[in-house]
């Protein structure tokens, strides 16, 4: 509680980060001699980038270590999207994870008992004593667990907007340089990107419908603002490993291993690798359907003015496909498909995209509250910026 009213010195944060580090066991990689290069995600709506980039920059020669978290709030998990694919495996124990950096080259676990046990104990205090939101112990908290997966190198993808952990471009800019400077003081290569959340990025929110566009992404198919992103963070990633000078060069290179096919054959090795059903993967079609499906149609003539990605979030915890509270079941299949971006025009009654589930009253209710969390209005506006600023 001190803490949370009175924050943290830089040097205080990277004390505290270095006492959790060191509650557990540090993951030694020095023996691989390729470049160990991490991301991590401050979460938002749709973000399925983890899944795409990944087999990407493993393909490029680099190697992967991805220690990731499940959804909580309004916010998606990328473990849960994971274990949307059937058989996928995301408990392996230190061991397996040493033998999958080796080959495919990079994987998507949880994080273990042995990693930073202390963040767990704390987090669950923050949680009962309404200390969650505090950057000092938010940092310690990610770093503690990056900083144990044996990494070189770190891109931090910081998200701001509506549908984002922190709301504004100066606290989203604020926590990215804080991060930074503590993977720095640890004699971690990093950069940040502050990106854009006030929207779903993507078409497709909800596990499987995630997973389903991911591979749709992995070969080949252009979706703007999740492709801009996701290739900037590999470009980023790549430039970090010391596979390229700059981020653009990056990107480039991350489209080319897209179009190669290359990246979802190295998705497809680490699926296989961590348990997953391949033929799930190849023929995305055969997964199982929802019971209902609600078409969205816009409700006025004009111009998608802003959409509130926070309560995209919870309408999609009340369809089911995310959770409150740990214990909370998922439904892997339940989801939103929603094309709408800011900038749009759509006619009254064009189709904006679609609602899957196993309720239908859920389904009614939650159709509304996606309606009214999106601002249709007649004057022509901008598009989004998606990569607001770059932190070295």
């Amino acid at each position: 509680m001190a803490i949370f009213l009175k924050g943290l010195t830089q040097k205080e944060i990277q004390s505290l980060t270095k006492t959790m580090l060191y509650s557990g066991t540090i993951v030694d990689l020095s023996d691989i001699p390729e470049q160990k290069i991490g991301k991590h995600s401050t979460g938002g709506v749709g973000d399925k980038t983890t899944l795409i980039l990944t087999p990407i920059v493993a393909a490029a020669g680099l190697k992967v270590p991805q220690i990731s978290g499940r959804g909580l709030g309004h916010t998606g998990g990328t473990l849960d999207k994971m274990e949307a694919i059937p058989g996928f495996n995301t408990r392996l124990s230190i061991k397996d994870y040493r033998n999958m950096i080796r080959h495919p080259g990079a994987l998507i676990i949880g994080q273990t008992a042995d990693i930073a046990p202390a963040d767990k104990l704390l987090y669950a205090l923050r949680d009962v004593t309404g200390t969650v939101p505090s950057m000092p112990l938010i940092t310690a908290s990610i770093m503690s667990k990056k900083l144990a997966e044996g990494t070189d190198g770190l891109v931090l993808d910081v998200k701001t907007g509506s549908g984002a952990f922190m709301k504004s471009f100066e606290d989203s800019v604020k926590l990215a340089e804080t991060l930074l400077g503590i993977a720095k003081g640890f004699g971690k290569k990093g950069i940040a990107l502050i990106t854009e959340m006030s929207q779903p990025l993507g078409y497709m929110s909800g596990n499987w419908n995630e997973v389903h566009e991911s591979i749709d992404v992995l070969r080949g198919e252009h979706i703007e603002d999740l492709c801009e992103i996701t290739y900037a963070i590999s470009g980023a990633m790549l430039k970090v490993g010391g596979k390229v000078e700059t981020i653009e060069e990056g990107a480039d290179m991350a489209k080319k291993l897209v179009l190669s096919g290359k990246a979802f054959d190295k998705f497809l090795e680490m699926v296989s690798a961590q348990g997953g059903d391949i033929s799930i993967v190849v023929n995305p079609e055969k997964y199982p359907k929802s019971s209902y499906k609600e078409l969205i149609a816009a409700p006025a003539t004009g111009y998608v003015h802003s959409i509130d990605g926070y309560e995209i979030g919870m309408a999609l915890i009340e369809l089911g496909a995310g959770r409150m509270k740990k214990e909370d079941d998922i439904d892997f299949k339940a989801g939103l498909c929603l094309k709408a971006k800011v900038g749009d025009f759509y006619y009254k009654g064009q189709s904006i995209g679609y609602i899957e589930g196993e309720n239908e009253d859920k389904i009614l209710s939650v159709k509304a509250r996606i309606l009214r969390a999106i601002n249709f209005n007649p004057e022509k506006c901008e598009k989004l910026k998606l990569i607001k600023q770059i932190i070295y």
